[in-house]
């Protein structure tokens, strides 16, 4: 057989001839693959209830089985591949079998280099449906998480719906936790490349580098631990969008490059010398304020103006304040949503939660939604719930905010996590959805 396989996908072979078996385990154990094995139905049912199998090899015949039911039974439970083997093979069953999900049909005796690469090729086929999955259900947490009925709410949702037909790229601007990303995201699904991929690249957690190699890849041998040409994420959105989250943080070499992306639509990998050519669409988001950063010379204003011809400002969530009971109970139902007993917010909660300003916006929301869950003292959640998780930041009231510079709101706010996580500016980073780095520059770091 050939090579090892880098990975150990999981293999389980189910078959009622104990010698062909038995070869065939031990030839797929040496060349890496974790492999179980099944003689009859009732072995093949706890292998599958004992283990997360990846590719099923299917033997069709049974002396008390059938194999066709047993194909179907895994389709049922499982995202496993199947690939059915038999020594009975006609075409006939071969159809009945891909039309009931197999993804490939060998007949016995098959060659072993044949059966390793259709099992290679079953596992690449696996995981683009899984890659899938993920994707589209990401669209669809994007949808129903944009929740609002405010009147600043339903007049960015309108400005969504029609930048979304123009291929025009898209500025989204607002506070840490507003949800840009989940706009871009809709955007996207509304767009006319709606099953193209979407591609988010979070510019404030890469350093230049990196961000560099993500973006625009490199060739094999373009530096040293380049064993291998990398496809950069231009090439990956190419037909679709590509998200660049906190675009503010880009470095003035990575800003020269995108405009010239922007500008000609093509670019060179690191090491390379052949044009590429893509047609993504851009839409950025940044919590700055780009057009201040031109005195600094820390953005450049001709990319400023190439990623700007259509803005979009998503609103705090002190300005849509009709929202939040709404969110409330979105986040509720979500975080609740494998309780036997899920809780209820009571009117007096909502009222807590109303009144206070939400520095930390949709995203503060969440997080103290899913707390007030975990941490609850009965089956409601009350006013005293909801006030004893906000001690501490009872200085933040409605009455003050309009005092408190929103820098110095987001500081307390920072601050505020930072204590709940015991110092751990990980943990805070990631509750508040930035970076250690973005985390250090917001705390007055250099």
């Amino acid at each position: 057989m050939s090579s090892p396989v880098k990975s150990k996908a999981r293999v389980l072979v189910v078959d009622d001839d104990q010698v062909f078996r038995h070869t065939l385990c031990a030839e797929l154990h040496r060349s890496g693959y974790d492999v179980m094995q099944a003689a009859d139905d009732a072995e093949f049912r706890a292998a599958l209830a004992e283990k997360d199998i990846e590719v099923i090899l299917l033997d069709l015949r049974f002396p008390n089985a059938d194999g066709m039911s047993m194909l179907e039974h895994i389709k049922r439970v499982t995202e496993a591949e199947v690939i059915v083997l038999t020594g009975h093979g006609t075409v006939q069953t071969a159809i009945r079998a891909m039309k009931l999900g197999a993804a490939d049909y060998l007949t016995k005796p098959c060659d072993l280099d044949e059966l390793e690469l259709t099992i290679e090729r079953t596992l690449e086929t696996r995981k683009l449906k899984l890659r899938t999955a993920i994707l589209e259900s990401g669209l669809a947490r994007a949808e129903t998480e944009l929740v609002g009925c405010s009147p600043g709410f339903v007049k960015m949702m309108s400005e969504v719906e029609r930048a979304a037909q123009s291929q025009s790229a898209v500025l989204v601007t607002g506070e840490s936790g507003t949800g840009k990303e989940l706009v871009a995201r809709r955007l996207h699904q509304l767009s006319p490349v709606r099953t193209k991929p979407f591609v988010v690249v979070d510019c404030a957690s890469l350093s230049d580098e990196l961000m560099h190699n993500e973006l625009f890849g490199h060739e094999k041998g373009a530096y040293t631990g380049a064993t291998e040409c990398k496809h950069g994420l231009f090439e990956v959105a190419d037909g679709g969008s590509l998200c660049l989250d906190e675009v503010g943080e880009v470095s003035q070499r990575v800003q020269a490059k995108l405009l010239r992306v922007l500008d000609s639509g093509t670019f060179r990998r690191a090491g390379g010398t052949r044009e590429i050519h893509v047609d993504v669409r851009v839409i950025s988001s940044t919590n700055r304020c780009l057009e201040d950063m031109f005195a600094s010379h820390a953005f450049r204003e001709d990319l400023y103006y190439r990623i700007s011809p259509l803005r979009i400002s998503v609103p705090p969530l002190r300005e849509r304040v009709e929202d939040i009971p709404l969110l409330a109970r979105h986040f509720l139902t979500r975080a609740a949503r494998r309780l036997a007993d899920p809780p209820e917010l009571q009117p007096s909660a909502l009222d807590a939660l109303v009144a206070y300003p939400w520095p930390g916006n949709v995203r503060e929301l969440l997080g103290v939604i899913e707390r007030l869950v975990v941490f609850r003292s009965a089956g409601q959640i009350g006013r005293t719930d909801v006030e004893s998780l906000l001690r501490g930041r009872e200085h933040m009231t409605a009455a003050s905010f309009g005092t408190i510079p929103l820098a110095e709101l987001e500081r307390c706010h920072i601050e505020s996590v930072l204590r709940e996580c015991g110092q751990n500016r990980a943990a805070a980073a990631q509750i508040l959805g930035i970076s250690e780095r973005t985390l250090y520059r917001k705390l007055g770091g250099s």
